[in-house]
């Protein structure tokens, strides 16, 4: 097929909320990355998302609503924990696991009772979720386990001819997925970091939430993928990353030491220089935010240059640093060396 470029404007909007309501599916901008949205209740839609993007259905989607209003019939209950979370981070990026109701395509939830729900902040969602009166299930517009898209370019690059339309809404504000918090259960907890820390869910809820073991290590065999971007190598460039854990002294001597291999870096913002190989700066040293917007573009950017092996400086693992430092070790599949 052939896949067009529209600006996210009202004739764009148009456009893909009667791809929505006729079964189809599209890109379209959020905050957090771009995404292909198809309607959330039509389990022939959903299909189309797994065939675009080569993704495996036992990864679950997240559906996309714009009012509260929504809810009703895709989560069989909203609980008290979801309760004090919506009105505190919605509209914005932090999806809520909850009990899936019977509105939702089967196809959305990979086998599970529960549903991801969010509402997203960025105008040209909203806009096509009212358009089209259609809560929409979608993941990231890219091809499945490569880096998310956070500019309609991006989405093209893997999507040519594989959705009829994207939508172009500039780059994406935040830059990683959604926060993903499950309030099914004895306690709240983090499945996914992103924009919206652990610390700022604990102040909302009063209370701790537990940290899924998945968020820093890999799946144990068997174990069940209860949000989207939980599986074990995700975000992936073609370059083979490796993250080294330690001061940009100790980084630097690695560099130098294995420079035989042609190596390139995934640095800080003014660290390319002192390296004395091809380097892609992610964003500034200690600040989470800068370094989630800039990531995935980054990692595109590896592959643009053609780059084999990278050593990647390792971001913090707190705050929103702990989104990045996720991404990160998933698509370094799990190569980590303590230096």
């Amino acid at each position: 097929m052939e896949t067009m470029v529209h600006t996210a404007d009202a004739e764009g909007i148009a456009l893909g909320a009667e791809l929505l309501r006729r079964g189809d599916v599209f890109a379209l901008p959020t905050e957090t990355v771009y995404g292909i949205a198809a309607d959330a209740r039509n389990g022939a839609a959903v299909q189309k998302i797994f065939a675009a993007k080569g993704r495996p259905q036992d990864n679950p989607l997240i559906v996309h609503i714009a009012d509260l209003s929504m809810l009703e019939g895709l989560v069989r209950e909203a609980p008290e924990r979801a309760q004090l979370l919506a009105p505190a981070f919605w509209p914005g990026p932090l999806t809520i696991i909850m009990p899936r109701g019977p509105q939702v395509a089967a196809e959305c939830c990979a086998g599970l009772d529960t549903v991801g729900i969010r509402m997203p902040s960025h105008p040209a969602a909203q806009a096509v979720i009212r358009a089209s009166g259609c809560a929409f299930a979608a993941p990231s517009a890219n091809l499945s386990g490569s880096p998310s898209p956070t500019t309609a370019a991006d989405v093209l690059a893997d999507m040519q001819g594989r959705l009829p339309l994207i939508l172009d809404g500039g780059p994406c504000d935040v830059g990683v997925e959604s926060t993903v918090v499950s309030v099914v259960g004895e306690h709240p907890m983090l499945l996914r970091p992103g924009h919206i820390t652990l610390e700022q869910l604990e102040a909302a809820l009063g209370e701790e939430v537990l940290l899924s073991g998945a968020i820093l290590e890999k799946l144990k065999d068997g174990e069940v993928a209860r949000s989207p971007g939980m599986k074990y190598k995700h975000y992936a460039p073609k370059a083979d990353i490796t993250i080294l854990e330690g001061s940009f002294a100790q980084f630097k001597a690695y560099v130098d030491a294995h420079r035989a291999l042609s190596p390139s870096c995934l640095c800080f913002t003014g660290e390319e220089q002192a390296l004395g190989v091809p380097c892609v700066a992610y964003g500034r040293e200690g600040d989470g935010d800068d370094q989630a917007k800039h990531l995935f573009r980054c990692l595109r950017a590896l592959d643009e240059q053609g780059d084999g092996i990278v050593y990647a400086r390792c971001p913090q693992k707190d705050g929103v640093s702990m989104a990045v430092y996720n991404r990160l070790v998933r698509a370094a599949a799990f190569r980590v060396v303590k230096l």
